[in-house]
């Protein structure tokens, strides 16, 4: 310990805040949060602390900084936003910007409908979820739209609709576009599909039961055999799902299990009562004891707008330590205040020991351990692979970090290229990038490819940041290209393939079916290919990243086409900027619906005089250019086509 560190800790306040942790170059390694700063952090330095974190300290941690605050909840708040600023190495961080999938259903809607969105706003409609994966809120959705017949369009398909669509001819959808449906008989079909999403199925299944009777009662006895058949099929899909307790409430349990550096946090979803799936979250590379992590996760977890249940339930007091004493139960009472003000009602968030509540943290940390071994399976599997593709490819580096590249072109212009990355077989999308050619304009992929690649090596020379092994989509000449940007920058000890793709191969007989060659790795100073059996795992991980390589390259280059069609009919436009236009394209939605906009349509995105001159430019151009089409065609003696 150096004596500007020793003399930091013996100045350390005792009031609540947040202490930073740094290493070599400034490097902020760590973030934590204490109600008493000075017992906090000199715990970390006691010859008594025997913990696994504290020798780590010895080698990474070079300066200390303090910021206090008034509360415990401030700590919180602060240390989240420190967290997500600097990405410590040594803090459990969400990687992943999305959300998870809620449904959102608008109540203040004259018809209201389902709709799937990542982020829960204060806006006045209900939300429903999380649901951890695409496939069980397409099966929600599926069982809303069969039974309960609500509108799938959107407000502008509403407004703007003239016949029906599809769903309304197979019965699925009232078609209030078009129809004059009662907003209160839309209505019951809503209530229902809230009583559905809750979980209360008692209250739903008496209500259909008593729609059903009344509809018999009057003769309508095609609605009232939807409603006997939506009552069977709800009490089938509600057969499937599980009671959690006697409380029917939403809560979210958080299970946690480790071992040494990795950890795995499991949270299970209660809706209702019944439980409504569950997502795991891996992490590596982690020292510090298990109570600070727990309560970094779930501050981040809940910040990132993922709905708030009325309970949350952790296996241990967030933040508590062995030194000092209590403080786990003010940082439960500190999340609990904020997570009640997000949700805006009462939020508690609890340690359960007996009952339910301890039922359900059982379960929860069974699925964290049986995930973690799952994970802990799969990772050893893929390091096999990735052993067997550098013995096969005769690779000098385990290929753990891989990129792959691939040029584009549209019609031999607008030449990019992508960068992909993988690590240990899963995707690394911190090191996606694009790439537009600066040197290169004519359709030369060789050319292209050794500016590509030039550009990389010069970058990752710079910054000491290369993989181990860099795939080219190409064959012998991208991979020549590569190879002499390689040696033009002194780059080594990085492996360097190239996958050609299969291509089909002529036969003589058209009778006979054509067959396909296979899959291709070409090496440097290796005349012939190598090739992977078709159907193996080491080929599997190779053109896996090749085809996300080339996905990315066509998504970026329809995005610049996008653009380019932008300029060429808004750009020209006199007194627009670029956040008129891109004000226009947001209300909108396409070039295509501004063009078709009344001004009074325009009006309402960019106000009136901009709304005149918009109208007037665009179809006082497209008159003029559709005169000269015209004309040229009536010169070439050809019939215009309306």
């Amino acid at each position: 310990m150096t004596p500007e560190l020793e003399k930091k800790l013996a100045e350390l306040p005792t009031t609540p805040g947040v202490y930073l942790m740094k290493g070599r170059g400034d490097e902020i390694i760590y973030v934590g949060k204490a109600v008493n700063l000075r017992s906090r952090v000199r715990a970390y330095f006691t010859r008594t602390d025997t913990r696994a974190f504290v020798g780590f300290l010895d080698h990474y941690l070079v300066d200390l900084d303090t910021v206090t605050v008034k509360t415990e909840k401030e700590a919180l708040l602060l240390e989240n936003e420190l967290i997500k600023k600097h990405k410590p190495r040594f803090n459990v961080q969400l990687r992943d910007d999305k959300n998870f999938l809620c449904l959102r259903l608008s109540l203040e809607h004259r018809y209201p409908r389902l709709e799937t969105v990542r982020r829960i706003k204060r806006d006045g409609a209900r939300y429903f979820g999380p649901y951890a994966s695409a496939a069980s809120i397409r099966e929600t959705l599926r069982v809303v739209n069969k039974y309960f017949q609500l509108r799938t369009c959107t407000d502008y398909a509403l407004e703007t609709r003239r016949r029906p669509c599809l769903l309304h001819q197979i019965g699925r959808c009232p078609a209030p576009c078009v129809f004059p449906i009662e907003p209160s008989e839309y209505r019951k079909n809503v209530d229902a599909v809230v009583l559905f999403l809750e979980g209360r199925s008692g209250p739903l299944l008496d209500s259909l039961r008593a729609r059903m009777k009344d509809a018999a009662s009057k003769l309508a006895f095609e609605e009232a055999a939807r409603l006997r058949d939506q009552v069977i099929a709800l009490e089938r899909s509600l057969e499937r799902q599980a009671v959690a307790g006697t409380e029917a409430i939403d809560q979210d349990i958080f299970g946690f299990y480790r071992e040494a550096d990795r950890l795995l946090i499991y949270a299970l979803y209660v809706r209702g009562g019944r439980i409504g799936g569950g997502q795991p979250f891996f992490f590596s590379g982690q020292e510090f004891p298990d109570e600070e992590l727990l309560a970094s996760f779930v501050n981040l977890y809940y910040d990132a707008d993922n709905f708030v249940p009325k309970q949350v339930l952790l296996p241990f007091a967030p933040g508590r330590t062995a030194v000092p004493d209590g403080e786990g139960v003010e940082w439960a009472e500190a999340l609990g205040e904020l997570l009640t003000e997000k949700k805006g009602e009462r939020v508690r968030v609890h340690v359960p020991q007996r009952g339910d509540k301890a039922e359900l943290m059982r379960l929860a940390s069974q699925n964290a351990e049986r995930a973690f071994s799952e994970r802990k399976r799969t990772r050893e599997e893929t390091t096999e692979v990735l052993e067997r593709l550098q013995q096969r490819l005769h690779l000098k580096n385990v290929p753990h970090r891989m990129e792959c590249f691939d040029i584009s072109h549209f019609q031999g212009s607008s030449i990019v290229a992508s960068q992909v990355a993988s690590l240990d077989g899963e995707a690394d999308k911190a090191h996606y990038r694009h790439f537009r050619l600066k040197t290169v304009t004519q359709n030369d992929d060789f050319a292209s490819m050794h500016e590509v690649l030039s550009r990389r090596f010069r970058r990752g020379l710079n910054e000491g940041d290369l993989p181990d092994v860099i795939v080219i989509d190409g064959g012998k000449g991208q991979l020549a290209s590569a190879h002499a940007a390689m040696k033009d920058l002194g780059v080594e000890g990085v492996d360097l393939v190239a996958l050609a793709k299969s291509r089909d191969l002529e036969v003589e007989d058209r009778d006979v079916e054509s067959k396909a060659s296979p899959e291709r790795v070409f090496l440097i100073d290796r005349k012939d290919p190598i090739v992977l059996p078709q159907s193996s795992p080491e080929l599997f991980m190779l053109t896996r990243l090749r085809d996300e390589a080339h996905r990315f390259a066509i998504t970026f280059q329809r995005k610049l086409l996008r653009k380019r069609g932008l300029a060429s009919e808004l750009e020209q436009i006199p007194g627009v900027g670029d956040g008129r236009k891109r004000t226009l394209l947001k209300h909108f939605g396409s070039v295509k619906r501004v063009r078709e906009a009344s001004i009074e349509e325009l009006a309402e995105a960019v106000g009136p005089s901009v709304a005149e001159r918009v109208h007037a430019w665009l179809h006082g151009k497209r008159a003029e250019d559709d005169e000269v089409r015209e004309a040229s065609l009536e010169d070439a003696g050809s019939p215009v086509v309306e």
